[in-house]
């Protein structure tokens, strides 16, 4: 089977409508024909785009953020990541997240993976990572929602966490995999 081979969607929408609405997540109620025939509704969250930086020091430290996520109730260490405003594009956008969260510029960006399915269940959340170097401190400016700490903690500790299930936020734990993957020295038998 090939990974580009063109799939018809077996679901077919009947009506969709609105149900709820704020300025970050918009939540609409889909009339539809599931795959097998039957009726049934299905809801959809639809977001921003998302955004990751996996900003890495000269010493080869990973600036994390932590802080209390409502949703999970529970505090959580994690990349710098935010939301694209409306018409931003998503290098600006990580831009402005590190310098906002964690009181950083950046010389350098590469971009670390894009188009990212967050939690493609429930929501059409895109996502896209970048790694952020050559950092200068600059005043942080957090969101009156975000009441943040700031930790640099080695590239391996931060991929030790990771094994150990201590870091589980998606876009932290695909941004560090990704760059360790990368940075690891090309098998012999290709």
């Amino acid at each position: 089977m090939p990974w580009d081979e063109p799939w018809a969607s077996p679901w077919t929408t009947l009506t969709s409508r609105e149900v709820y609405r704020n300025p970050w997540i918009r939540v609409r109620e889909d009339t539809v024909r599931r795959p097998d025939g039957s009726p049934g509704i299905y809801g959809v969250v639809t977001t921003a785009l998302a955004v990751g930086v996996l900003a890495l020091t000269d010493a080869d430290e990973v600036v994390l953020v932590g802080q209390w996520r409502y949703t999970l109730d529970a505090y959580s260490w994690e990349l710098v990541e935010g939301g694209a405003h409306d018409g931003e594009d998503s290098l600006m956008a990580a831009q402005r997240e590190l310098r906002e969260e964690a009181g950083y510029t950046a010389a350098r960006w590469e971009r670390l993976g894009g188009d990212l399915a967050v939690s493609n269940s429930v929501t059409d959340e895109r996502a896209e990572l970048w790694l952020a170097q050559d950092l200068t401190p600059v005043p942080a400016a957090p969101e009156p929602t975000e009441d943040l700490t700031v930790r640099l903690v080695p590239l391996d500790e931060a991929l030790a966490l990771v094994d150990r299930g201590e870091l589980t936020d998606v876009l932290t734990v695909v941004g560090l995999l990704t760059l360790d993957r990368r940075r690891r020295p090309a098998r012999p038998d290709g």
